[in-house]
Formats: structure tokens, sequence, C-alpha cells
């Protein structure tokens, strides 16, 4: 006896047919093959699975209505009827979502872009595929990485360059950035600063895996300026309010400091040379990975995002 490790879905397909048609002839105009192939279909799997699935004895014959089947067949019959029904199920559910009344989207994201870049767009895409589940993922750029590596989301969009061969790494689109200091540092009203007098303050950096810690450190070595001391502290909006309090100075995205320099709690500090700071923000997506139609739609949407 020699029993399969698996079925043969196509020939269990056309002995379903022939069942639920009660006739050989029925089976096969609906499955646009000859009665001869599908009467072939029938025994071919009898003899894989070595077991008569149709009673062939007196009023059990193939070329009339009404077919009659086995304890196994019948066993068989129910076991095929609950594939397909799933099959069924699986192609409806595959439909919805390739037509975006269904489905789900994870989006990862560093701290400025999440707080300040995506919300509006997420809002959007929420209004107009409101049966889309969209997650926002918050973490610094090294966090976002190591989520799109494992599949954890979708894609990203995160602060900071990612140097993984894994990953598809493009730049989504620019950021200016300004150095801040408290209200009230040096002389009333000056707002220029030298590398000098910038290397005699305390610098307040976000935490190391940070892509704005990053792209801060490597401003202050290109432009000569070596802090007299620097603390780590774990969100752009906690350093721009220690920075207001006094505590130091800080390179922060424009976005994240504007309502600050209004309200005169901070000021915008501009060195002699008339240095402009601005840094890329990057999308990020697992390399060869296929996008959704959800993914698809969302990045279609969102400006500035590259596409495949």
């Amino acid at each position: 006896m020699n029993i399969p490790h698996s079925l043969n879905l196509h020939l269990l397909r056309i002995f379903a047919a022939v069942v639920e048609q009660q006739s050989f002839s029925r089976a096969a105009e609906i499955l646009f093959i000859t009665q001869s192939a599908v009467s072939k279909a029938v025994r071919e799997l009898e003899h894989q699975l070595d077991l008569p699935l149709i009673d062939r004895g007196p009023g059990g014959s193939r070329g009339v209505r009404g077919v009659r089947l086995t304890e196994g067949g019948q066993a068989l019959f129910e076991h095929a009827r609950g594939i397909f029904a799933m099959e069924r199920i699986a192609l409806e559910d595959v439909r919805e979502r390739v037509g975006l009344r269904k489905g789900g989207l994870r989006i990862g994201a560093s701290t400025t872009v999440a707080g300040y870049w995506l919300p509006a767009h997420i809002a959007a895409f929420a209004r107009r595929h409101p049966d889309i589940a969209v997650e926002l993922v918050v973490a610094n750029t090294a966090q976002i990485a190591e989520a799109i590596i494992n599949c954890e989301v979708d894609a990203a969009i995160v602060e900071g360059p990612v140097e993984d061969p894994r990953i598809d790494t493009r730049i989504w689109r620019e950021e200016a950035l300004v150095i801040i200091a408290p209200e009230d540092m040096g002389k009333a009203g000056s707002r220029r600063t030298t590398a000098a007098a910038l290397s005699e303050q305390t610098w307040l950096l976000r935490e190391p895996g940070s892509g704005t810690r990053r792209v801060a450190q490597e401003v202050l070595r290109s432009h000569g300026i070596t802090p007299r001391q620097q603390l780590a502290i774990g969100s752009n909006e906690a350093i721009a309010r220690a920075v207001a309090a006094g505590a130091g100075v800080a390179l922060l995205p424009s976005v994240v400091v504007e309502d600050l320099i209004a309200m005169r709690r901070v000021r915008a500090l501009t060195m002699d040379q008339q240095v402009l700071f601005t840094r890329p923000l990057y999308q990020l997506e697992l390399l060869n990975r296929r996008r959704s139609p959800a993914l698809q739609a969302f990045l279609d949407d969102l400006p500035g995002s590259g596409t495949v």
C-alpha cells in the first residue's frame, strides 16, 4: 500500500465537481474538459489514494445522473468541500485587500518624522481607505531598521542613513535644521555665533542610535565644533525644552522648534559663514520585498516618496 503524502488538488477538484453535479458529463461541461478526462481523473485519484471513491455497481455507472459514493468517497468529499470553501474565502479576502477594502498597514518612523511629517498623511490615507487598519510604529532609526529586517513594519521613514545591504534605502526629502540656544544667551538680539563660541557650550544630543544624533555629530565635526560637554536626552521635544530652560545648545529640525522660536523661548543661531544646515530623511523597505496594495497606495500618495 502506497499512501501519498499530499493530495493532488487538481484531481480532487474534478472529483468534487462530479459529486456536486451528480454527473460526469455535467462536471466535464463546467470544467471545460472532456468526459473521458473527468473519468480518467477520478480513477487516477482513486489509484493515488488506493481507495475506491465511486460506487460503480448497478445504478452507479458513469454516464447516468446520480453518482453514488463509497464511504471513503463520502468522507473525502466532505474534506474537499472544506478545502475549496477555504479557497473561496482566501480568494475573497485577497480581492478585498487588492481593492483596499480590507487589510492592515504598519509604517515605521523615527520620532521627528512620526510627530511632524506623517500625521497629516496618515489621517488623509485613513479617510480615503477607512477599511485599512494603519499602525504607526515609533522608535529611533536603529530600532526601525531592525523592524524592517524582521518584517515587523512594511516600510519606514527615518532621520538617519541605514547602511545594511538587506534594506532598500532612498532619500525621501531634505529637512532644515537649526542651532538653538536659550533666549538670554549672549548679547541681546544677537543671533550670530562662531565655532569657537559653540565649542564652549554644553550640547544636548539625542541618544545613541538616533538619526538626529548622528547628523548633529557630523555637523559638529565638519565645522570644527568640539563641545565642552555633552548630554544625551531621549527626544527632540525634551531637548528643545531643556535648551529653553538654559541647559545648553542643540541642533534640531526646524519643525520641532519653530513654535519655541516664535514665542521667544529659544533663539536660532547662525554661524558667521551663513551655513544652512539640512539633512535628508530616508525611506526604508526590505530589499526585494513585494509591496502590498495598501502599502503601494500609501507610498503613491506620500509626497516625495520613491517608487519601485
